[in-house]
This record gives structure tokens, C-alpha cells and sequence, in this order.
């Protein structure tokens, strides 16, 4: 009976804000990991020892409490964790065990229609993580007790447990199931028509009633592909997949099932080059299997979620403290071709391993504004957000590969070229011929990380100075009006200049 109030509930409901997948393309994402970003109390003292896997007290009010931390770095969407109700101690949101209600913990249903309304009163959309591959049951797959569940609280609602066994086999990713002994994790029987109007139903009702603008779906390599068509045509919403999976001819042609996936065939590449386990070559390689879609299956690189860290690996920091060799991979990450996501804490330079040492509180920072990556997150997104509102062919542009060696990379992607470079803080000071820019001879062009301004040779090339491997990312001067990218290099020598920013000698502050 639950499935024909819902189904007739949800269809007269309408979502408030259903963007597109073309309305997602110029955003940039903030990943939130609910329970360990802000506290209703706003405690910045509060413990959180992650080795419990117990919950540490973040809530929809305390997120909202600090948007403007988000908001400032430049994001213009965030995620967060699932919202719903959960087994207990599930702090991270994955274990859900009742579809129709909320996540205690986090707050109430009024919270968070609060949270999506401050969300939207700034510009910002709200994108929630959901679980449609399995319920929750903490006990031994055999001990299940079905009755307890809520929504589907019958064993034929699920498939017959199997444990998987061999990840190679496609049919047991799909029908067998996740979890163990200590939470067994029952797999919905999404191939069953029933089962997925019922889905259907409650994924239009949960985007309605929360007013939310996209969804992160979990496990999708575990759910069979023809669900989620018409699945997400009922969410009306952007859909953005998990796949975890490095290999681009199985990831990337689930963007056919849906929106978008989390690109991680580019996670793990980005990753290699800087970390300094591979070299530059990685990344060509990387880029090329998504440009050549008719090979691996890539539909569209530009929506693809870009990132490189996430709440289930380890921090880049936990492999090296080396700043410039994490500012290569945010500027890659950032003015690349897909939908950026930064995870919280990547901005404060968190250092901690695999689950659940990457899941620390963020409150810890005392939410730093003036943390180095905080300010380079916030830059890059501004040069993002300029040259979106300035050029509209930069977000279907491809990112080009100019040229490349070993360390070093020149890339252009629209209105932006940019170098990077993997050889760390140490490298010494050199001076780098670009190759392939096409800038207007005789114009001037910035580094707009560090404001030095360049003149572009008859071939339409400067001569960059490379300084402790750290990034440069180039823009022509005039691209650059409209927006307070480098005001002071620009009006050295005005009267504005001279009060802005301090007198002839004064530079820009980063």
C-alpha cells in the first residue's frame, strides 16, 4: 500500500530547481561530508576521533551556518552526505534503512529545506548523495530480519544474498551483495519493474520535497545500467554517478546510463604525475582515452566530476606536504574540462590516509581563510567563474594538449593556457618558451597565480618564468577586464592604483 501513496504523492509534486545538465557544466562543486563539517553549536573545539566511526556532530544547520566559508572560496554548488535515515552509528550516511525519512542526526526536514533555500538565496545549488544499490542491516546476511526495514521490508524486494566474489564478473557486482558479518547490506532488486517504479517514485518525491538541483549516486557499478535512465528522468535533476573504477573503457560508458560519473580514470592519473610516481606522459594518455569517445565510451569530458580527493581514498597530503605539487593538481583539477569538486579539507592541506583517516572533522581548521590552498582554491575558481561569464565557448572547449615533456605540461582550454609542472618546491628557477599558446602578437598576457605579465612574441609565445614548480596560468590582459584578476598589475601607475594598492611598489594581494 506504501507504494501507491508515495507514487501519487510524488507525481503531484514539482522540483523548484531542476537544473540541467547543462546548467551544472559552469559550476564548481564543495563536497561536504555532513557529520564532520560544522556543528549547530558551532564548536570548533568539539573532539572527533575518527578511529571511532561513531558520530562527531555535524548538521544541515551548522553547514548552513557557514556558506560563506564555501561560498568565498568561489563554489557555486555543494554535495552532501545522504540524507537518509539511518542504522545506528552510520555517521557517513551509506547505511541507510528507511528511504521516506531524514537522518536524525543532521537535522530535521525543515533544516534542510533551510539549507537548500540559503543555498539557493546565493547562487548555489544543492546536490545530494543517494544509495539506490542496497539497504541496511547490522548483522550477518543470514540474520536479516526484512520486517524491520522500511520501504521494501520483504526478501523479494531484494536479490538472494551471494557474497561478491570475483570483481570481474559483472552480474555479481549487480546482484550479489556488499557489506559483511558486522553490516549486511541487502541489494535492492532494481531489475525488477515493481522495485524501480517504487524508486522512481521515492527519487521524485526526495528531490521535490527537499528542493534539491542534482544528485551523486552511489555503488552504481553495483546496480544493473538499465535503471537508471528512466530513474533519473524521474529525478528531473542532474545525475552525476559513482563508478570507482581507474580503467577508462568500463567507466566512462555508464555516461550513457546518465548525466555524468566521477572521473576516476582521472583521479588515479592525477594522482600518479603528482605525487611523482609517473611522469607527464600519464596524464596525455588519461586525456586522450575520454577525447577519443569512440573507443572507450566517453560522451562528454566536460561533465564529467574532475577530482582528486574524496572521503573513501587517502589524502593527496598523506603522500606528500610538497605545496606546489598539490597546487599543480588543483589548477588541473580546477580549469580542466570536467565539473571541479573539492573535497572538504583539501583546502586546509588535511593529511589524513584511507577511511576513516580521511573523514576528519573540518572545524579542526577553525575554518582558516588565509591558509595558502584556501586562498589558491579561491583564485582558481575566480578565474574560472571570469572567463565562464565572459566566453561561452570555454566550457564545451576541450582542454588541448600543447606540448609536453617529462615535468612539465602546456595545456589550453579556451581563453586559459596553462603550464604545470610535477618537479616539486625544490626545482630551481627557469625560463620556459611556450609552445602552441596563439596569443595575439604583441599583446600582453599574465600569469594570473602570480600577476606577472608577459609580452607575447611574433609567433604569439612569451617566455614564462618557471619558479618552484609551481603553476602558471595565462590569460590575455583584455580577457581579464570586468574582473579584479591582477587590478594592481594592471593599473600600475593610475590613481586607482596608487590607492588600491599602496603606490608604485605595492603588489597584488593573493
Amino acid at each position: 500500500m506504501r507504494f501507491f501513496i508515495t507514487a501519487a504523492v510524488a507525481s503531484l509534486l514539482q522540483t523548484c530547481f531542476a537544473a540541467t545538465a547543462t546548467d551544472w557544466r559552469s559550476r564548481s562543486i564543495y563536497q561536504v561530508f555532513t557529520d564532520r563539517f560544522a556543528r549547530t553549536d558551532g564548536n570548533t573545539a568539539a573532539p572527533c576521533n575518527v578511529a571511532n566511526n561513531l558520530y562527531c556532530g555535524g548538521t544541515w544547520k551548522g553547514l548552513e551556518k557557514k556558506l560563506d566559508y564555501i561560498k568565498n572560496m568561489g563554489f557555486t554548488a555543494v554535495w552532501i552526505s545522504p540524507i537518509t535515515a539511518q542504522v545506528a552509528n552510520a555517521y557517513h550516511g551509506y547505511y541507510q534503512n528507511d528511504l521516506y525519512s531524514l537522518n536524525t542526526h543532521f537535522g530535521t526536514a525543515r533544516d534542510l529545506r533551510s539549507l537548500a533555500s540559503a543555498l539557493h538565496s546565493k547562487g548555489m545549488y544543492l546536490m545530494v548523495d543517494i544509495v539506490p544499490n542496497h539497504m541496511a542491516f547490522a548483522s550477518c546476511p543470514d540474520k536479516v530480519d526484512f520486517r524491520r526495514l522500511k520501504t521494501f521490508n520483504h526478501p523479494d524486494k531484494f536479490h538472494s544474498y551471494c557474497p561478491i566474489k570475483n570483481t570481474g564478473n559483472q552480474t555479481e557486482l549487480e546482484d550479489c551483495w556488499l557489506g559483511d558479518c558486522n553490516m549486511a547490506l541487502p541489494d535492492i532488486k532494481t531489475d525488477d519493474p515493481l522495485v524501480a517504479r517504487e524508486m522512481n517514485a521515492w527519487i521524485r518525491w526526495l528531490v521535490s520535497a527537499h528542493n534539491v538541483d542534482g544528485l551523486r549516486i552511489d555503488s552504481v557499478k553495483n546496480v544493473n545500467k538499465a535503471f537508471f535512465p528512466p530513474f533519473c528522468r524521474a529525478a528531473g535533476v542532474f545525475c552525476m554517478g559513482e563508478v570507482s573504477e581507474g580503467h577508462a573503457n568500463y567507466t566512462y560508458p555508464y555516461q550513457k546510463q546518465m548525466d555524468s560519473v566521477l572521473d576516476y580514470p582521472l583521479y588515479y592519473s592525477i594522482t600518479r604525475v603528482f605525487q611523482q610516481k609517473s611522469n607527464m606522459s600519464d596524464l596525455v594518455v588519461a586525456l586522450a582515452s575520454c577525447t577519443d569517445n569512440q573507443e572507450t565510451g566517453c560522451k562528454d569530458p566536460t561533465l564529467l566530476g574532475a577530482f582528486f580527493e574524496n572521503h573513501d581514498n587517502p589524502r593527496f597530503a598523506n603522500v606528500t606536504q610538497d605545496l606546489s605539487l598539490v597546487k599543480n593538481a588543483l589548477t588541473f583539477t580546477m580549469l580542466g574540462d570536467g565539473i571541479p569538486i573539492v573535497y572538504q579539507g583539501q583546502e586546509q592541506n588535511f593529511a589524513g590516509g584511507d577511511d576513516p583517516w580521511c573523514r576528519e572533522a573540518l572545524w579542526s581548521s577553525q575554518f582558516n581563510t588565509t591558509s595558502p590552498l584556501y586562498k589558491h582554491t579561491a583564485l582558481l575558481n575566480n578565474i574560472r567563474n571570469h572567463i565562464v561569464s565572459e566566453s561561452a565557448p570555454y566550457l564545451s572547449y576541450q582542454t588541448r594538449i600543447l606540448a609536453y615533456t617529462a615535468t612539465e605540461m602546456q595545456l589550453r582550454k579556451g581563453a586559459i593556457r596553462t603550464v604545470l609542472s610535477n618537479q616539486g618546491e625544490h626545482a630551481p628557477t627557469w625560463a620556459l618558451k611556450t609552445q602552441g599558446m596563439e596569443f595575439e602578437k604583441g599583446k600582453t598576457v599574465f600569469d594570473v597565480l602570480s600577476c606577472a605579465r608577459y609580452g607575447v612574441d611574433g609567433n604569439g609565445e612569451v617566455d614564462v618564468n618557471m619558479r618552484s614548480g609551481e603553476p602558471v596560468v595565462l590569460v590575455e590582459e583584455n580577457v581579464l577586464r570586468g574582473s579584479d584578476l591582477c587590478t594592481c598589475e594592471r593599473g600600475r601607475g593610475s590613481p586607482r592604483y596608487r590607492t588600491v594598492c599602496g603606490g608604485e611598489r605595492g603588489t597584488h594581494d593573493l
